[in-house]
C-alpha cells in the first residue's frame, strides 16, 4: 500500500512539473498579441530626417491618431537609406527630400519613388566657419558644399547670388565646380556629404548647409538664405513620397492632410521662424 501510494505521489509530482513547464509559454503568446496593432488601427511606416521632418511629423501623429491610424516614424540620418527602405518595401512613405532630389535619385538608382505632395520648403543657408562673414572672406577661402550634384548645385547658386562666383548660364539648376566661368576670390570648394558640413565647420571659412541639418546642428542664424518665394521655393519643395502604385494609399492621403492642417503649418511657422516654410 505505501508503494502504491508513493507512486502516486510521484506522478501528481511528474503532472505538475509539466503543468508548470507548459504555462512558461504563455507569456511568449501574449507579448505577440501585444506587439500587432489593435483592431482597428490602421500601422502608417513613415522615414524621416530627425529635424525638421520628424518634428513636424511627430504633430501630425496626433491628428492621425484620431482618425485611427498609428504613424511610426523611423529616423534616418542621411539621404540614402530613406529612399532605398521605401523602393524595397519597408516603408510607407517617406518625408524628409525635396522633389529634385528624388528625381535625380530615381535616375541615378532606378528606383520608382513619386511624390504625392508639397509639404514645405527649407532655404538653404550660408553659415559662417572660420570666417564670420561674407564681407571677411579672403582670398582662397574655403567653402564647403554638399557633394550630391542637386544640392551642390543649388549651393554654388546661392554663392552666386551674392556675387562670390558666377557659374554657367546654360547648366540649369545643376552647375559644378566646373561650370565656375568666374572666381574673383580664388575660393577653393570642399565637398562633403551634407550631413557632415555642420560638424566641418571648424576646419571651413564657410559652408552652404542644408535646413535640415542647420536646425539639427542648433546652427545660428545663416549669413545668407535662398529666397522664399521664386524658382527655389518650387525646385526644392520637400515633399512626401511613396513607391509608385501607393499614391491613392488612403492612410498616405490622410498623412498629407494632416501635413497640410493648420495646426501643422502654425507649428512650422512658430518653431522654425522662416526656416521652414509651408507649402500647399
Amino acid at each position: 500500500m505505501k508503494k502504491i501510494l508513493s507512486l502516486l505521489l510521484v506522478s501528481i509530482t511528474i503532472l505538475a512539473l509539466l503543468a508548470a513547464c507548459g504555462g512558461q509559454k504563455a507569456p511568449a503568446e501574449s507579448a505577440a498579441v501585444t506587439d500587432a496593432a489593435p483592431e482597428g488601427v490602421t500601422v502608417l511606416k513613415v522615414g524621416a530626417s530627425p529635424a525638421p521632418h520628424a518634428e513636424i511629423l511627430e504633430v501630425a501623429k496626433d491628428i492621425l491618431a484620431q482618425q485611427g491610424i498609428d504613424l511610426e516614424i523611423v529616423e534616418f540620418t542621411d539621404y540614402i537609406q530613406p529612399n532605398e527602405a521605401l523602393e524595397a518595401g519597408e516603408l510607407d512613405a517617406n518625408y524628409f527630400q525635396h522633389i529634385t532630389y528624388m528625381n535625380n535619385f530615381n535616375a541615378a538608382n532606378g528606383t520608382h519613388l513619386v511624390s504625392v505632395a508639397n509639404i514645405h520648403y527649407e532655404p538653404l543657408g550660408i553659415y559662417a566657419g572660420k570666417t564670420a562673414s561674407l564681407e571677411e572672406l579672403a582670398d582662397g577661402a574655403v567653402i564647403g558644399i554638399p557633394n550630391d550634384p542637386t544640392n551642390g548645385g543649388r549651393a554654388l547658386l546661392l554663392l552666386q547670388g551674392q556675387g562670390l562666383i558666377t557659374v554657367d548660364g546654360n547648366t540649369g539648376l545643376e552647375p559644378t565646380t566646373l561650370d565656375i566661368v568666374d572666381n574673383p576670390k580664388n575660393l577653393q570648394f570642399e565637398e562633403l556629404d551634407a550631413e557632415q558640413l555642420p560638424r566641418s565647420l571648424d576646419s571651413l571659412d564657410l559652408a552652404v548647409i542644408n535646413g535640415n541639418y542647420a536646425i539639427q546642428a542648433e546652427l545660428p542664424n545663416a549669413l545668407a538664405l535662398e529666397s522664399n518665394d521664386g524658382a527655389a521655393a518650387e525646385a526644392y519643395a520637400n515633399v512626401v513620397a511613396v513607391k509608385e502604385g501607393n499614391e491613392n494609399n488612403e492612410a498616405v492621403q490622410a498623412l498629407v492632410a494632416a501635413l497640410q492642417s493648420d495646426e501643422v503649418w502654425d507649428f512650422m511657422e512658430t518653431h522654425y521662424a522662416g526656416s521652414v516654410v509651408p507649402l500647399r
